[in-house]
């Protein structure tokens, strides 16, 4: 099959500071004009990954390929991508319409003409009325967009996110959410966007990739990860999971299915250790054997109708299709 413009794949990318390895001989094939999602901890190798993408830092071996042509060699402005910095970069004696306008403005294309593809852009990001304040006027979900149009308007095959929400209000940032979903979807161009936000990543991604120690732990659709963690780190880091021994191996459960019982009822005995109300449910943290700990998610009502208290002795039992084997 011919590779299209916008196929993006990583062929056994490394890479080095000195001594320390960031990132491990990674290969994955992006899923073409989708919502990808990196994720992962401080220090996985996630924006070492991104930034290698962007040509912003060199690969120490391998390739990484777009549009079937190798781009790990060429400068940043010549590769089809685009970056969107986590702190936005604006040019703070630049108009909002001058920051979009800037690239073109170092192509040597004319005013009028780099005026009328910025105006566009502000249009896409519904920024119009605002093309000729500053920087400092705006918000920063209103900055957050002029990067975005600042960005778009190359034209990428791919456009790089590093982590474009962490700056934002926890109300904003949902909000902005949706709208770059919105936005992916409209341009049908592929997003690449690093959080280490496990929320995030699954409301906007059509595929997670989870990294974890310099290598590729897990990759598939957000709901694929959720459900079926392949390892313990994933089935903690993406949470929403209890990591179980059982005399035949360790198991990922999900807190949602994990159901309270009477003492020596269940498929283990706990002690419960704290009860939290959290609106639609009540969380119940509990330790089982050998100081585990385990999480149980009763909707509220349920609670209520039998409620514990730290100290109780419980049993927790869940079905058997809902423990999940992992594999490390």
């Amino acid at each position: 099959m011919v590779a299209s413009e916008h196929d993006l794949e990583l062929v056994a990318v490394t890479k080095r500071y000195g001594s320390t390895l960031a990132v491990d001989a990674v290969s994955h094939k992006f899923k073409p004009d989708s919502y990808t999602c990196l994720l992962g901890p401080s220090g996985c190798g996630k924006s070492s990954t991104l930034r290698m993408i962007a040509g912003h830092e060199s690969v120490t071996e391998g390739a990484i390929l777009l549009g079937g042509r190798d781009i790990s060699q060429l400068q940043p402005a010549k590769r089809g991508t685009a970056m969107m910095f986590q702190n936005y970069a604006l040019f703070p004696h630049l108009s909002v319409l001058d920051n979009v306008a800037f690239s073109q403005k170092m192509k040597g294309i004319e005013k009028d003409q780099r005026h009328k593809s910025a105006g566009e852009m502000l249009e896409l990001v519904d920024l119009t009325s605002l093309s000729d304040r500053m920087p400092d006027q705006l918000s920063g979900g209103q900055q957050q967009r002029v990067a975005l149009a600042r960005a778009l308007i190359t034209r990428p095959q791919v456009l790089l996110l590093d982590e474009p929400l962490s700056a934002l209000d926890p109300f904003l940032r949902i909000r902005m959410r949706s709208e770059l979903r919105k936005l992916q979807k409209e341009l049908g161009i592929g997003f690449l966007h690093v959080t280490h936000g496990q929320d995030e990543a699954l409301a906007l991604a059509d595929e997670i990739i989870v990294m974890n120690n310099a290598v590729i732990e897990q990759a598939g659709s957000a709901r694929e990860v959720f459900n079926t963690p392949k390892t313990e780190f994933v089935a903690k880091f993406i949470g929403g999971h209890n990591v179980i021994a059982l005399p035949e191996g360790a198991v990922a459960v999900r807190a949602d299915v994990v159901k309270p019982t009477q003492a020596d009822a269940g498929r283990v005995n706990a002690s419960v250790v704290a009860v939290e109300y959290q609106g639609t449910h009540v969380s119940i943290l509990t330790k089982v054997i050998g100081d585990h700990e385990v999480t149980a998610i009763v909707p509220d009502a349920a609670f209520f109708a039998n409620p514990f208290n730290p100290g109780d002795q419980i049993g927790l039992t869940w079905d058997q299709e809902d423990q999940h084997r992992l594999s490390a």
